[in-house]
């Protein structure tokens, strides 16, 4: 198993260990042990599943007061996964790293606490399983506009399918003074 730090701290990319043969995998997914060596010491609390069609973006979400950390992986299909650093005064604030991750390449990709999450389905359908390291608290989501220009994703993909509430997310800007200061 391999965990690669990206270009954003806490940000970490996992290349699990996949064993194949004539029979199909098997691969672990989360190991209490092996996760805190490779630089995710989180405690999950709660596991979350969805599945979307092709062209459907879902994000970007967070929370403000009770920020979840996500490790994030497709179990089916493929998505481009993104984290963005929402952490007013961190050096990397605004700044986001985005990945493949499919049913095929097994990756998974943490999230940690203080940043926006999203994705995108690339494949016909897409499905994607992530642990969380706080419980959802619908009182203190917060979202941010998918194609904000401060962030500058760039997404695979022109004309997502959005929900109402994402398609209605306001800019970065407009929520900045009502997050909570770096985090240590």
């Amino acid at each position: 198993m391999e965990f690669k730090q990206t270009p954003l701290p806490g940000v970490i990319l996992v290349e699990p260990d996949v064993h194949r043969d004539d029979r199909g995998f098997f691969l672990e997914v989360f190991h209490g042990r092996k996760y805190p060596g490779g630089g995710i010491e989180a405690t999950f609390v709660q596991d979350n599943h969805s599945k979307s069609a092709r062209g459907t973006l879902r994000g970007l979400h967070g929370q403000r007061l009770h920020p979840q950390g996500k490790l994030v992986r497709a179990i089916a299909g493929e998505i481009f996964d993104v984290a963005v650093d929402i952490r007013p005064g961190a050096p990397t604030f605004a700044q986001w790293f985005g990945v493949n991750l499919s049913g095929d390449n097994f990756r998974q990709l943490y999230v940690p606490p203080g940043f926006l999450h999203g994705f995108c389905v690339l494949s016909e359908t897409a499905e994607v399983e992530y642990k969380c390291t706080d419980y959802y608290d619908r009182d203190d989501e917060i979202g941010v506009r998918w194609d904000d220009p401060q962030i500058g994703i760039e997404w695979p993909i022109a004309e997502p399918l959005l929900s109402q509430k994402d398609a209605a997310a306001p800019l970065l800007a407009e929520l900045v003074e009502s997050l909570p200061a770096e985090r240590s």
